[in-house]
This record gives C-alpha cells, structure tokens and sequence, in this order.
C-alpha cells in the first residue's frame, strides 16, 4: 500500500469492534487472470460499543456487487473501507468481489505460485480477497468452496474438515470445506494447486486419530519424511508436556517456494515455506533439520497458543509469538542437545535482538503503537518475547508454569485476549505478584546489570551488589530481574548452598552469600535468566576457571566469548592504532583444553565453545565501529589459533569422521560441527595441503551438512589464487542447480564471504539464472545475507548502502515487507564512522524521498533517519 502520509496506530486507541460476524460463507472460483469470491457474512451490532455504520477493510478489490438480505444496498467505497449505513442489528451482508491473483506479488492476501493458488493473511492480508473487519477480535466460524480447473488444481484445500466435492462443467471442480472453530480471519486459507501428498495418521492421548498430510510440489515426497515425524513428535510433546491434545480430525500441511515468512499456522491447515519442510540428508545440513523440527512444532503449538487463544489486537502479538517460541525452544532442547540449544538461542539473541533493542526500531515486546504491523514481526516480539516467558518459568517453577497455562485455557479458550490476561492466569496459578515483572512488557531497550563482589574474611561472606539501568526505558524505575548465580572456590569446585536465584526488584540491591571460606568467583545469569547485558569486571583467570570449571554449559561457554570478545576488542584497537595485537598463552592454553575433552563435553559444546563471537555482537560493545579494525582482529584471533593449534585441528578433524550412515541425530550432529570447525580454522593457515583437505572433504561428502561446510569456508578464502574455491562453487551449482534450496545456500556462500570482491560478487549474481527478484528465499539468502556481512556491508566507501539503497527501490512496490526487511540493514548506521554515516544517510535520504514509497518502508527509513 502507498501512501504519502502514514498513519500511526496507537494501542491506547483500542476499542472494541461494532460489529461481530459469526459466520463467513466464502465462494472462491479461480478463473484465467482472475478470481471471483461471493463472501456471505452473518454480522450483528456489538451491544457494547455505541451504534456505528458498518465499514469493511479491503485492498486492491473490484467490487461487483454488495446485497443485505439478499436485496441490492448501496454503499460508499474508497481504496481501503467499505461502509454501509442504515443496517439492521443483525442481518446477512453478501459482496462479490474481484481480484488479481496472479498479479500479486506482495504475496499476501490470494497469490499465484509456480504450483498454485495461495494464501497468506497474517498480518491483514485477507482484506485482499474480500471486504471484512480484518482485525484479530473478530473471530468467526468459515465455510468456503473452491472452484478451479481439475486438471490445473486437481488439490483444493481450506482450513477445517472437508464436507463434500464434485466436478464441474468444462473440466472444473469444486471442494467444500468447514470448520468447526472460531478464528480470525488472519488464520483463514484455502490452496488450490498441483501437489503430491505425504499421509499419517496421529492417535492422541484420548484416543482420536488424526488425518495427517504434507502437501509438496510435485516429486518431492522422498523430503518430505522428517517434517512428518517432526509433526508427530510435536504433537505427542505437547500433549506430555501441555496437556494440549490435537482438536482437530485433519491437520495439513502445505510448502510452497514463494513465501514471505517462515511458517504460517492457518487453523489446521497450515502454509510453509519449503525450506522448513523439504529435507533430505544430501540436500539439508543438520541445521536444516533441526530448523525444521522447530519451526513444525512452532506452528503446531500455535493451534492452542494462538489459534484456541488469540491476540486481542496486533500490538499483542508477542501474546502468541514470544509464548510460542519459547515452547518450541523448549521442544527442540528436549529433542536434540539442551546444552548447545541454549547457547544458540542466545547468541542469535544478542546478533539480532540486542542491536534491535539499541537501535532506531527499538520497541517492547508489546508496542506501543505502529505506522505497519508487518515490521513489527521482529526478534524482540519472537525471541526477546520468549525470554520473557522463560523469566516467568523461572520466577514460578516448571510446575507452576504448567499450572498458569492450564488456568490459562481455562479462563480464554475461544477468545482473543492480552498479554496482560496471560500473566494474570500465570499468577493467579502460582501466587506470584507479577505488578513490576509487567515492565518488561511495556518498555524497549536492553537493560543493563551491573555487579560488584566483596569478599569479608572475617565474616566468612561474599555479597553482590547489583545495580540496573535502561537509558531507553520511559522512566528509571526498576524491572524485576531474575539472577541465577553460584560461587566457585579458587579450585573450581562450587560453594556449597551457593546455587540461587535472586530476585532482583529495585535499582540497587546487596545480596549475601553465608559461609564463603575464601573469594570466590561469581558465576552470574546462568543459563542466561535475563535477557540483560551483565558488566561485571571478570579477571582472564576468573573467566579461564569459570570456562574449566563450570556446571553451567551456558555459563562456561559464557566465560570463553568473555575472553574472547575481550581479547578481539583490544586487538581491534591495536590495529587501528596501527600496532600488532598480542594474544596470550593462556587463551590458546584453554582452547587446547577444550579440544581435549570433547568426550567428556560434547563435540557440540565444544564446537559452540570455539566459535568466536560474531563481528555484529561484537560491534554492540563498541560506541564506534570501525568494521575493517574489527574483521581483521578477528580473523588474526583465529590465524593465531590455527597456527598455535593445527596439530590439536589436524588430528581432532581426523578422529572425528563419521562413518556410520547419516542421522540428523545431536551425537552425529555435534561430531560433524566439531570437525567442520576444525576445517575452518585450518584454512586460515592458508595452504595448498589445507585447501586440497577441503575440496576433498567437498568432493567425498555424502551429505550436505559436510558438502556445504567445505564449500562455505571455501568460499572465505582470500588469496589471490584458490582453484579449488572456484571449483567447488561451480561444480556445486552445477550439481544442485535444481534444487531451489541449495542454490540458495550457494548463493548466501558467497554473499558472506569476507573476500574484499564480496560486492562485486553480489551484483553479478543478480544477474545470474541462480537469482530470482521475486522470490523471498532468493532476496534473503544474496541481498539480506550481504546486509548482515558488517565488514562488506558497511564499506568505507558506501557502495554497500548505495547498492542496497538500490535493491530496495527496486522492489518496495512489488513486495514491500521484504523490501522494509532488507532496509533493517541500515538500523546501525550512526555506531560508524563519519564518513560511513555520511554514505549511509544519502542511502537512506534516497530512499525516503522515492516517490510513493510503501509504508512500511518508509516506517523503517524514517525511524532509521530519526
């Protein structure tokens, strides 16, 4: 939608809807260039809110004709509103419409897609297929019929369960489809296309079997198995874990290659991005598995949080999204590796969500208000949301969090609430004051925990003391901030009766540990209890011992970045003061140390242990960013590393080969991230032998996990001369270049590439058959990837804002929530020099001066510009 002044909306603005409809008949026939929907909606007047006309949403809708009662009504029409004065206070309201699927490429509302027809209408697409009150309050019961040609669109779904179907004259067919539940329309969808199907059955706990059905384009059932077995291990998780049973008799799944957002949960019929459906070892890496694992168990889950119980208004979208992630993280920890799951969540936390917090998009997880809902589907409302539920669990135990999600369906099934709903069911279960946790709903920014230790002999103590701040909160009034901590003894063993959680609720608090024989070393915010940034002046011995010693995995991992980031920032100041770095013994003595007892461990563990931290965390320590300074410190960190350590890689990459037959397990799983990690610091040494090592890993691999691990780190090479990268990545294309998602996995390869010619890559590229302008996937794996490589993105010279600049005006007519998602690029512009700023603004400038520029670019442009 164009517009030339955005309009904001305001939570505080909420008021309930005049009208209710309760039942939606929908008639959808899909012709040539074209398809008319005949909407049949049994409305009647909210008793509760003053009398009003009825004014529908709609978007991009020729209407043909609008009938009350079946008697032809007038009515007054803009782009957006339809309103109708003068109605009864109950009555049935009949359009017909017209629409232009195949011509929408904003890919929300009814779309066309290579293998069919369809829907995605979270957050307001369904006002693109008919005049409706396009909000989540209202929730009503659907029925819809399709019409389609049977030879085209032999497959003809919507949410529910189907009634009946039939053939039509000159070779069309229709299906009719019910559903039982109410729902907003956001949850509506309906396919039509030419699909193969993958069927199961699931006996739930009561003894109902469901319907189950993976719809794919055609011959890619042979991926299809591991998101089945995903969708049955969710739904017998959430029933040991919930209690929550299945409600439903079918549950469907559809994948489909052009699609904005990962996964929606459309009631029952749920519509996927192929990428977190399709997988097979030789095509799908270990991650790949796993994403899908999750985000199948994400949009189950969301059938009890977020479909049973829904979101009063869009501004309580975290309501279902934070809750959400959290269960499916919960999920993917119970089926894969605890430890490392945790890790991974926060390091995605701080890359993606801390900048957020700090930058010009800052929000809470509850908005306050938005000029487009759709730039609000962000890492502070899905993860920041999450960690946000995780504080509750741990304020009020396991238990008593089951007990607050048990009272919680209790009091709102079937009904669309708030976030302040939610928690009042949590205490009402446990008991729980939660008055000052509300904070965290209400305010943005991340805070910051400061701690101070003091050892007293003579008492035999050690008290913390905490201080908290938040400069981007409204106020300076304090949060109510979770602290797991315990005390090691100077030989790493821990203080007994040293293990807490401490509540802390005011802006300075002291806490006192008893019985403590000598100073001890604070291990604090384990298991990462808070989404906070902790300042605590940790000595590199303390952090070495906290890394040896630990009990924690987070908090041991913890300790190493600790060091690590510390030695990478100091490094970066030496280089751009033009002197060496220097980077101790003892921190390559701990490496070693990890490298020895990844038996003892976990590979995996070790492997998360020896990443570094990424340049985009890094960068969030720093008030200015020099991101050349900054690559080059870390990348000498890891030369240094493989210099000091090829023998402890060398032999570690050839004890670790897997031999048996490939399995997405986390044993495996862990013992190849291991191996691959080693082969990625090996190339930093830079030689032949090495570089041979990887293009035989890369010819040898029977799997994509190793294939693409080989490829990747190929593709970082910067020498002058490297064959092998150049083969890999032709022969790898040339391999997959029917499968659209390894492609893209070749095309992000090069894209984050740290070679200098990255850009010059880039641009090629867009030109390249691999490309394709209009699919999301395509856009985010080569121009959204490029945004977040820092060190080429954020070039001293604005070529990467001037080409991203362009990539955006290119598309924000077309799609503008992808074109607003790769202007999030910009979000840390001012952390930069003068002369990036400089090039950054005139990026941006251009940008928001563009004539008719979508809004929710413009959103994202004119809070980035401030």
């Amino acid at each position: 939608m164009k517009t030339d002044t955005p309009q904001t909306v305001y939570l505080k603005d909420y008021t309930a809807p005049a009208w209710w409809i309760d039942t939606v008949d929908l008639d959808i026939s899909l012709e040539t260039g074209a398809a008319t929907v005949r909407a049949t909606l049994a409305i009647r007047r909210n008793p509760d809110v003053p009398p009003r006309p009825l004014t529908l949403d709609g978007e991009e809708l020729n209407t043909v004709s609008l009938a009350v009662d079946g008697q032809e009504t007038p009515f007054f029409a803009t782009p957006t509103t339809l309103t109708v004065d003068g109605l009864p206070d109950a009555c049935t309201l009949t359009t017909v419409v017209r629409i232009d699927p195949d011509k929408n490429t904003r890919l929300s509302g009814l779309y066309r897609s290579k293998d069919g027809y369809f829907t995605q209408c979270e957050a307001q697409g369904f006002r693109r297929i008919t005049w409706f009150l396009d909000r989540p309050d209202v929730m009503s019961v659907y029925t819809v019929t399709l019409h389609a040609d049977q030879a085209q669109f032999p497959v003809l779904l919507a949410n529910g369960n189907p009634v009946d179907s039939g053939d039509e004259a000159d070779g069309r067919h229709w299906a009719k489809w019910a559903d039982p539940f109410r729902k907003p329309a956001y949850l509506f969808a309906v396919v039509a296309g030419k699909l193969d199907v993958l069927r199961d059955t699931f006996k739930t706990a009561s003894g109902r079997t469901v319907q189950l059905a993976i719809y794919v384009e055609p011959g890619k059932l042979d991926q299809c198995p591991h998101a089945m077995e995903a969708l049955k291990k969710s739904m017998a998780w959430d029933e040991q874990r919930f209690g929550l049973e299945c409600d439903l008799d079918h549950y469907m799944i559809v994948a489909v290659g052009d699609f904005n957002m990962g996964a929606m949960e459309n009631k029952g019929l749920n519509i996927f991005n192929t990428k977190y459906v399709l997988a097979r070892p030789d095509v799908a890496t270990d991650v790949d598995f796993e994403n899908i694992d999750r985000v199948v168990a994400h949009e189950y889950f969301h059938n009890w949080t977020g479909n049973r119980v829904t979101c009063r208004d869009w501004f309580q979208l975290s309501l279902k999204e934070g809750l959400t992630v959290f269960r499916d993280q919960e999920f993917g920890a119970d089926t894969h590796n605890r430890q490392t799951a945790r890790i991974r969540e926060v390091r995605g936390l701080r890359a993606a969500q801390f900048p957020e917090d700090a930058g010009p998009m800052a929000h809470p997880i509850r908005p306050a208000s938005f000029v487009e809902i759709n730039n609000f589907y962000t890492a502070t409302v899905y993860e920041k949301g999450a960690e946000v539920i995780r504080m509750i669990q741990t304020l009020i135990g396991r238990d008593g969090f089951r007990a607050g999600m048990d009272e919680y369906f209790r009091r709102h099934d079937g009904q669309a609430v708030t976030c302040e709903d939610f928690v009042a069911a949590m205490a009402a279960a446990s008991g729980f004051d939660f008055t000052q946790f509300m904070r965290w709903y209400n305010e943005p920014g991340t805070p910051k925990v400061t701690v101070d230790a003091h050892f007293d002999a003579e008492s035999r103590t050690c008290t913390l003391t905490f201080a908290q701040s938040n400069p981007r909160a409204s106020d300076a009034a304090p949060y109510l901030i979770p602290i797991r901590v315990a005390l090691f003894a100077a030989d790493g063993t821990p203080v007994a009766g040293s293990e807490r959680t401490l509540q802390m609720t005011a802006t300075t608090q002291s806490f006192v540990f008893e019985n403590v024989a000598e100073d001890a070393v604070p291990s604090l915010l384990r298991d990462f209890s808070a989404p906070v940034n902790l300042d605590f002046d940790y000595t590199p011995e303390q952090l070495t011992l906290l890394l040896a010693h630990e009990s924690d995995p987070f908090n041991a991992w913890e300790a190493g970045q600790r060091l690590a980031s510390t030695l990478i920032l100091d490094a970066a100041a030496e280089l751009a003061a033009g002197r060496a770095p220097h980077w101790p013994d003892s921190f390559v003595a701990a490496c070693r140390r990890l490298l020895q007892t990844q038996h003892e461990r976990g590979a995996a563990f070790v492997a998360e242990a020896l990443t570094l931290p990424g340049e985009t965390t890094l960068a969030e320590q720093l008030d200015i960013v020099d991101p050349d300074a900054l690559h080059a410190a870390r990348n000498a960190l890891r030369r240094h590393l493989a210099e000091q350590l090829e023998g402890d890689f060398s032999g570690l990459y050839a004890a670790l080969t897997v031999t048996e037959p490939y399995a997405p397990n986390s044993e495996q799983a862990g013992r190849r991230a291991l191996r691959n990690l080693c082969l990625s610091y090996l190339l930093e040494l830079d030689t032949d032998a090495v570089r041979q090592l990887a293009y035989a890993q890369f010819k040898a691999a029977d799997n994509m996990t190793d294939q693409f691990a080989a490829l990747a780190a190929l593709a970082n090479v910067n020498g002058p001369v490297c064959p092998q990268r150049e083969q890999a990545l032709a022969e790898f294309y040339a391999q997959w270049k029917d499968e659209a998602l390894v492609v893209d996995k070749w095309l992000q390869a090069q894209s984050t590439s740290r070679r200098p010619d990255t850009l010059a890559t880039v641009k090629a590229l867009t030109a390249h058959p691999a490309f394709d302008a209009g699919n999301p996937n395509k856009i985010y794996a080569l121009i959204r990837a490029f945004g977040a490589n820092l060190v080429r993105f954020h070039a001293a010279d604005g070529s990467g804002y001037a080409f991203m600049a362009e990539r955006i005006l290119l598309l924000h007519d077309k799609n503008p929530q992808v074109a607003s998602r790769l202007a999030r690029s910009f979000d840390r512009w001012k952390k930069f020099d003068a002369g990036r700023q400089a090039h950054a603004r005139s990026a941006l400038e251009r940008i928001r001066d563009h004539a008719g520029l979508a809004r929710d670019v413009h959103e994202v442009v004119s809070r980035a510009l401030g």
